[in-house]
């Protein structure tokens, strides 16, 4: 990418780290969320179903803001961390969270919605055969639900990419710590002659973003053949 600059190719970098970052630690945290509103009953599931939903409808900056309080440098959860060596506040490592926190409903609804789509009869009869709950979703729920699960990181990755209002409302906009793509693109149209600079940010956004979605349906489609087969 030698028509990028060093600025722009830090940005772009950086973005990739925090999307990746942020797909991979929420996933397993997203797919248990998943499946326990898609199959279980429980006192306060409605709430948990619009705490989970909340950064949808919240603007991005109100999120950014209550993440700032919470994980802050001066917040309850941000002390403590602090503490262990963990510091999210203006750094690289607080944009995943505020990226991960903003993609974690689409990620969830896409599971949910696959999960739901399964037969529970597939699952109680795996249970019948003396399987234990864990292995039944191990063997029987997951491989049905595969092609739902990656659909979810895709978009979790994908929303992770394009974040802006959270992430520089909670991590500021720091070159090299917390300037991912959006935030590069805000930079650069706030000065003279940068809009060339953005230009090259937006086409490499639209070409990560399409890539992902490819790879996505080329990755489900292998997945929904193999389980077919099998």
């Amino acid at each position: 990418m030698d028509w990028l600059g060093a600025e722009e190719w830090q940005a772009v970098a950086l973005s990739l780290r925090v999307s990746l970052w942020a797909t991979a630690a929420s996933l397993p945290l997203g797919l248990f969320t998943a499946y326990a509103l898609a199959r279980w009953e429980f006192p306060g599931k409605q709430i948990v179903n619009g705490l989970v939903h909340l950064p949808l409808i919240l603007p991005p900056v109100v999120t950014g803001y209550l993440l700032l309080l919470t994980f802050g440098p001066q917040g309850p959860a941000g002390r403590l961390l602090a503490e262990v060596g963990v510091v999210f506040g203006f750094r690289w490592t607080g944009a995943a969270l505020a990226a991960a926190v903003m993609a974690f409903p689409l990620m969830v609804r896409a599971m949910r919605l696959s999960i739901e789509a399964v037969d529970p009869k597939l699952e109680a009869a795996g249970a019948t055969l003396g399987a234990s709950p864990p292995w039944v979703f191990a063997t029987v729920t997951l491989p049905l639900v595969a092609p739902g699960v990656l659909a979810g990181a895709v978009l979790a990755f994908a929303k992770a990419m394009g974040e802006f209002g959270a992430t520089i409302t909670f991590v500021s906009n720091i070159p090299g710590e917390t300037r991912t793509i959006p935030s590069a693109i805000y930079a650069f149209l706030q000065v003279p002659g940068g809009e060339g600079a953005a230009l090259r940010l937006v086409a490499v956004s639209v070409a990560v973003a399409m890539g992902a979605l490819l790879l996505s349906e080329w990755l489900a489609r292998r997945v929904a053949r193999r389980v077919g087969g099998a």
